[in-house]
């Protein structure tokens, strides 16, 4: 998502870096580039204009065209103005001081509604809260059982009443529920149409008044374009939103309705979906998201993700082992293993500042090298991960022929490897300091260096 906006920006910014000095006429021409190419990324016209216009009054100070960098401050102005969209949002539900939490999902038909409600199950367990889950989705058959086919997934509890298939009794049934089994927070998927229609909204006014949610969160596909903004802003006048859910965040669609929804119908993001597996929710953050739009990467939110897939314990020790020169091919395997877990490839590389920029090649981003990568290594014995050297060339053509490769391959994961480990012991320590730094003083652990260092040899 945001990739070509974010390619039309950077294109921009590296040809405002090649002039000496800023004029009008260079910051006319680079909000002409602005624009252009935030109306074919489908931002809603209004918000485009009055955007542009806030960065031409900021850009054409004296102290900015006077300034010894000014596009550093052009490139400023564009972020701050970007945030000023999006507005200020923490995301994630609103503090609720009942002792149960409601949660009323609301949204279109096809907008993964009923797969969001789950993910949200998954990322309120991993908050340590303790969720159940409702479906009052009567008219479509297997709405119903979809939710307890990922409720069971992802080892949540599904409320659902058989005997009950009236919207509204089945939602009070589930809180009576939530009560009795000691639940703190209940998630309702409501029933969605394929347009907004009055019978729908008037269904699910009647649920929103008997359960009185503290949060009704608003799912939209974020490649529907500015049809979500419409429907999102009808959904907002009659069942009053307090936040939107952004899914489908990993698409190739031009994505910019999702930029005009808080400007044009003023309510914030919360959530976004960044993927199909039930763990691949996360909450909104503006200043991320705009720093990968403008191509400055996302370093919070791959430790983040970091964090969640590498014990603590076990990357200590691997840091140790890496400055004490011990990292070994085994040791190299089980990192490959956690990238998996971090996401798609080209997700995580847009998250690095540095490799950001460079915009790698989808075709060369080739997943099915992790797995010859394995491969390779599953073909080797234990002896030989803990100790490279004993891999003489007899050794070689075994493991080429046990992993269906060719000896030029293992030849290639060798060399490679033994060049990221000089790498590693070289920049590991100063790396360690920078992951560790958390705000607020507490404590950030090793980022997954190996996994990153990985990306290189899949790109080869």
């Amino acid at each position: 998502m945001f990739e070509i906006l974010s390619s039309r920006f950077q294109g921009i910014f590296t040809t405002l870096r090649g002039e000496i000095r800023l004029t009008e006429k260079l910051v006319e021409s680079a909000l002409r580039e602005i624009r252009m190419a935030l109306l074919e990324a489908d931002v809603n016209f209004k918000v485009v204009k009055a955007l542009t216009s806030r960065i031409r009054d900021r850009a054409l100070d004296q102290k900015v065209l006077q300034s010894l960098t000014p596009t550093q401050h052009v490139i400023r102005i564009v972020r701050d103005e970007m945030l000023a969209i999006f507005g200020e949002t923490a995301g994630g539900l609103s503090p609720a001081s009942k002792s149960l939490k409601v949660v009323l999902m609301l949204g279109l038909q096809g907008c993964g509604k009923t797969t969001t409600t789950a993910k949200l199950g998954s990322w309120l367990v991993r908050q340590g809260r303790h969720p159940i889950l409702v479906s009052t989705d009567v008219r479509r058959p297997a709405a119903i059982q979809q939710l307890s086919i990922l409720g069971s997934q992802a080892g949540l509890k599904v409320h659902d009443p058989v005997e009950l298939m009236d919207p509204v009794r089945r939602a009070v049934s589930a809180i009576d529920s939530a009560h009795t089994l000691g639940f703190d927070t209940l998630l309702v998927d409501s029933a969605g149409s394929l347009h907004v229609n009055d019978a729908l909204m008037t269904e699910l006014e009647e649920i929103k008044k008997a359960i009185v949610p503290t949060d009704s969160l608003y799912v939209v596909d974020a490649m529907t374009g500015q049809d979500a903004i419409k429907s999102a802003s009808e959904f907002n006048r009659r069942l009053d939103v307090s936040g939107v859910v952004l899914t489908k965040m990993d698409g190739d669609a031009r994505g910019g309705a999702a930029l005009s929804i808080v400007s044009v119908v003023g309510v914030p993001v919360m959530f976004v979906g960044t993927g199909e597996r039930l763990g691949d929710l996360e909450l909104f953050h503006p200043d991320r998201v705009v720093s990968r739009m403008l191509g400055m990467g996302d370093v919070l939110t791959l430790i983040e993700k970091a964090e969640e897939v590498v014990e603590k314990d076990s990357a200590l020790r691997l840091e140790k082992r890496i400055l004490k020169d011990q990292f070994t091919l085994q040791d190299f395997s089980d990192q490959l293993q956690a990238i998996k877990k971090l996401g798609s490839l080209d997700g995580v590389l847009n998250m690095i500042p540095s490799v950001a920029k460079l915009k790698i090649p989808a075709e060369k981003l080739d997943e099915q090298k992790l797995v010859r990568i394995q491969a390779i290594i599953s073909s080797m014995t234990t002896k030989e991960r803990q100790y490279h050297k004993l891999i003489n060339g007899s050794r070689r053509k075994r493991i080429a022929k046990g992993s269906g490769t060719s000896v030029e391959k293992v030849n290639q994961l060798l060399r490679q490897f033994l060049q990221m480990r000089k790498m590693m012991k070289t920049v590991s320590s100063s790396l360690a300091g920078v992951s560790r730094g958390r705000r607020k003083g507490r404590k950030r652990y090793h980022i997954d260096l190996p996994a990153m260092g990985g990306i290189g040899l899949l790109g080869r």
